[in-house]
């Protein structure tokens, strides 16, 4: 790249950065109350996106080859009660994801 097209990736990132950052207060002034729609989607996208990377996680695990999928089971089984027990997701997800690597890496 040269030095124009450089900077002017830079000025773009930076400007869409910005964007990102100042367009909900534009749009969604304080004073004004959040439409319903955007509520909703509050409520119902992060269980959706939590869904879709389990399932984006999980598809490519065969339970008929290789470690049958056990790695993954204990896991996510591990996961599931720090969140239960906890109720920090930071905790559930690096506890999952250190005990995934470390059955990866010494036992399966």
């Amino acid at each position: 790249m040269t030095l124009a097209q450089q900077i002017i990736t830079a000025a773009v990132v930076v400007l869409a950065t910005m964007l990102t950052r100042f367009l909900p207060f534009l749009v969604f002034p304080a004073g004004r109350p959040t439409p319903k729609y955007v509520q909703y989607l509050g409520k119902v996208l992060p269980s959706a996106v939590f869904g879709l990377l389990i399932i984006y996680c999980l598809k490519n695990v065969s339970i008929f080859t290789g470690s049958h999928g056990l790695p993954e089971l204990i896991s996510i089984v591990l996961v599931i009660a720090l969140h239960l027990w906890k109720r920090q997701m930071l905790l559930s997800i690096a506890g999952g994801t250190v005990c995934y690597m470390l059955l990866v890496q010494f036992v399966f």
